[in-house]
């Protein structure tokens, strides 16, 4: 029975974790270096969602847990409102330090737009606000949109799109928008 008893001290000792230490096996894994590498300021732009920190959200993520984890990389949110008239619904929005707006519809995360350049945000892609016209247009999935009432418009790779304005890129954006046509 004693022997009972100091078995199930020590798994119960063993089970505590401050949460600072990697498991054995996330040290064997090298899982712990990518944990103790990510930036908690960082913010990484994707065709199908974000990445905040350590936090990574598809389209369709929670809007607090999303407005969280920008907050906590970026800073609070500058402005954030609804916008009724959206051809694609009512669309509330939050802007955030460095050009970034995020789309939310029913509570749930739909969309990016980057208007600015921050060294805190990043795009997922071979381009970025202020990449040349010509690098831009020399990417192979580059495509351009024809007519586009809205300007130099393109698209790369079917979920991430953007705008030229001044012969570099000025805008990109994924998602659902809240755009004018």
């Amino acid at each position: 029975m004693r022997l009972l008893l100091i078995g199930a001290a020590a798994l119960a000792l063993s089970a505590c974790d401050s949460g600072k230490v990697p498991s054995p096996a996330d040290r064997q894994s090298g899982a712990a270096d990518v944990v103790a590498d990510v930036d908690l300021q960082q913010v990484t732009l994707r065709g199908d969602g974000l990445t905040s920190g350590a936090e990574s959200f598809f389209f369709a993520a929670g809007e607090t847990e999303v407005k969280t984890a920008l907050t906590a990389s970026l800073g609070e949110a500058s402005d954030t409102g609804e916008n009724s008239e959206c051809g694609a619904g009512p669309m509330a929005y939050a802007n955030y330090p460095g050009g970034l707006t995020v789309n939310f519809q029913n509570g749930s995360l739909v969309g990016w737009v980057l208007q600015g350049e921050e060294d805190t945000i990043s795009v997922s892609a071979d381009v970025e606000i202020g990449t040349p016209r010509a690098e831009a247009e020399a990417l192979e999935r580059y495509i351009a949109i024809e007519d586009s009432t809205l300007g130099e418009e393109f698209v790369i790779s079917g979920d991430l799109a953007g705008f030229i304005e001044d012969d570099a890129v000025s805008m990109l954006y994924s998602g659902v928008q809240c755009f004018f046509r």
